[in-house]
């Protein structure tokens, strides 16, 4: 990537093009999408200027024309993505609207997996972005709370999934990479952690542990951690 400039640019506020010399024979978007069929099947760190011409059949160089920085990539890659997400007629049920956006948001990481790398360094605001939250903020009109404490929440909520489904993404990886399965290695885990509690050196995890009644069902505790936040901020349950 070419070197930073000598003061903040905003990738989006920067022309597609100049309008001199001929139309070139690809835009910002297709970039973009190149880079995202490299980081869904590659990986993020096999996305490079290079194999994104190759993926496009022009030189490296004339990209850095339209993408003179990794950074700027990075903000088109998230906002291609950004598309993904249904910009559905808000029910009047905030909590429930809520709910599906962050249910279409784990789904969206999912399919990309490196979206959650890119989450916390690319703070720009992208065309796709903005959308998304002026979406949020029409589900969240029946909310009676002041416009910054419903961006908090917007924000809390997406941290939340983001945070469990990189966990999510980062448990799947690590199983590609040993002989074992998860069953195999939770197994193990669990037969340690069973003799250490039995030891009577953790009376408060061997309470905690004896109220379990089985296995636990990480789908109901990612849907309990997204209500716990939306309690947090509706006036009829604090």
């Amino acid at each position: 990537m070419a070197g930073r400039a000598a003061v903040p640019e905003v990738i989006w506020a920067r022309p597609e093009r100049t309008g001199r010399g001929p139309k070139p024979a690809f835009t910002r978007a297709d970039i973009a999408a190149a880079a995202v069929r490299i980081a869904d099947e590659r990986g993020l760190d096999a996305v490079s200027m290079r194999h994104i011409a190759a993926e496009l059949g022009c030189g490296t160089m004339s990209l850095y024309n339209h993408v003179p920085r990794k950074e700027d990539l990075y903000e088109l890659m998230l906002d291609a993505v950004g598309a993904e997400h249904e910009l559905f007629e808000p029910t009047g049920d905030w909590r429930a609207d809520m709910l599906r956006n962050a249910a279409e948001t784990r789904a969206i990481m999912r399919r990309h997996t490196w979206v959650p790398r890119l989450m916390a360094g690319v703070l720009g605001f992208s065309p796709n972005t903005l959308r998304y939250l002026e979406h949020c903020l029409a589900c969240l009109e029946p909310l009676d709370v002041p416009a910054g404490t419903k961006t908090e929440l917007i924000a809390l909520l997406n941290g939340v999934v983001t945070t469990y489904t990189a966990n999510d993404i980062a448990t799947v990886e690590r199983t590609r990479s040993v002989p074992w399965s998860v069953e195999e290695e939770n197994a193990v885990r669990m037969a340690y952690l069973g003799n250490q509690v039995a030891t009577g050196a953790y009376p408060r995890l061997a309470a905690a542990f004896a109220e379990q009644s089985g296995p636990v069902d990480l789908e109901d505790v990612f849907r309990r951690a997204l209500e716990r936040v939306l309690d947090a901020f509706d006036p009829e349950r604090r």
